[in-house]
């Protein structure tokens, strides 16, 4: 679609400027939507997922090994086991993914807190004096958004997390507790020592898998969303979000462009680099200033290795991991249903936390945009 000329009007200091500006709307994204550089990113999680999947059915030894639906995993004694990572003891699954949520964490505030596209003098809010103090309490507020959704989908949703409810919900429920509880329950009310905590711990026990399985039950007949594949996808892509923004504006600004479009408090949609000028403290502000006024303090050169500063290389190494036991999860975990779950979940609180705010602006002055 060619491009099309648009007039502006500008009053400075009593004086009527006309300027000529020209966009291609066939170029503009919808701010509505993730960006083309987005959706290649995160093409990478089903892309993933599928390929693992087609790997446990067609390889010999996954297809051959017995397989435990209750469990989700295959038969975890014996010789048959399929590969080491298809172990749930596995030092990967232990130290890295069950602690996932810590080693997202530090790294993320580890970049946050080196970086220098954080601590330059190049772009600020006001009041933060240039020093980018207020960009890292917004990149705070993201990291707690997504913080939360983590802790409402697998830890606490006001009583049992949404994992929890929807296992309930689906008809899922802890099959060989139950029969011992209602069994106590019925001892309970024959004459002699009343034992009333007994209901209220069943109780309690058919609420959450944790406690199901501490009782020495079976949290079976639902729907499982995979946590391992929600809690992989959120961290990673969170943190793809919060790194490579900064580094794309701060180191390939005259060659990577900024995709993302934001609608304003009038309503009109514009680049977030708009966004940002709207927040500068100098009114004669063009985008060819917002290049001349390129960081000073970091150093171009270099490959993306040096680019990403010594925080951005444990996120590196991080999302790799992610991605890493993310596949080792596809094939040797959980049904293909229960991953796609998984992925759609962990896509939900991406969405409100980096798509929300470009077409909400009350939302975006509270939590902005990573590298704006």
């Amino acid at each position: 679609m060619a491009s099309s000329p648009e007039l502006s009007s500008s009053s400075n200091g009593g004086r009527t400027q006309t300027t000529q500006t020209t966009t291609t709307s066939s170029q503009r994204n919808n701010p509505h939507y993730p960006t083309r550089t987005e959706l290649v990113a995160l093409a990478l999680y089903p892309t993933l997922l599928l390929f693992g999947t087609l790997f446990s059915l067609l390889n010999p030894s996954a297809r051959s090994s017995p397989y435990d639906f209750v469990s989700q995993s295959h038969v975890q004694s014996g010789d048959a086991i399929p590969s080491y990572f298809a172990r749930k003891d596995n030092l990967f699954n232990v130290f890295f993914v069950k602690r996932a949520w810590f080693w997202i964490t530090v790294s993320f505030f580890g970049f946050l807190f080196s970086h220098p596209g954080y601590n330059s003098n190049y772009t600020g809010t006001r009041g933060d004096n240039g020093s980018g103090y207020g960009r890292k309490v917004k990149a705070v507020v993201r990291w707690g958004l997504v913080t939360l959704w983590w802790v409402f989908v697998t830890q606490w949703f006001f009583g049992p997390a949404i994992v929890d409810r929807g296992f309930r919900v689906t008809g899922g429920k802890c099959q060989e507790a139950q029969g011992r509880v209602n069994a106590q329950v019925k001892a309970d009310a024959m004459p002699g020592p009343v034992g009333s905590n007994v209901e209220v711990a069943g109780l309690k026990e058919f609420v959450t898998a944790a406690a199901c399985k501490a009782a020495g039950g079976k949290w079976q007949g639902g729907h499982d969303i995979s946590g391992h594949v929600f809690l992989l996808v959120l961290g990673s892509a969170f943190l793809v979000q919060e790194v490579g923004w900064v580094v794309a504006r701060h180191y390939w600004r005259r060659s990577v462009r900024d995709e993302r479009t934001v609608v304003m408090g009038d309503g009109a949609v514009k680049s977030a680099g708009t966004d940002l000028a709207a927040d500068k403290r100098w009114d004669d502000y063009s985008p060819e200033m917002d290049e001349a006024r390129e960081v000073r303090d970091v150093v171009t050169g270099g490959g993306l290795w040096d680019a990403l500063g010594h925080g951005g290389k444990v996120v590196f190494v991080v999302v790799g991991l992610s991605a890493w036991m993310l596949l080792m999860t596809a094939i040797y975990f959980h049904t293909w249903f229960e991953k796609l779950t998984g992925l759609l979940v962990a896509l939900m609180g991406l969405y409100f936390t980096y798509i929300v705010p470009r077409f909400v602006p009350a939302l975006r002055g509270i939590v902005g945009l990573p590298g704006v």
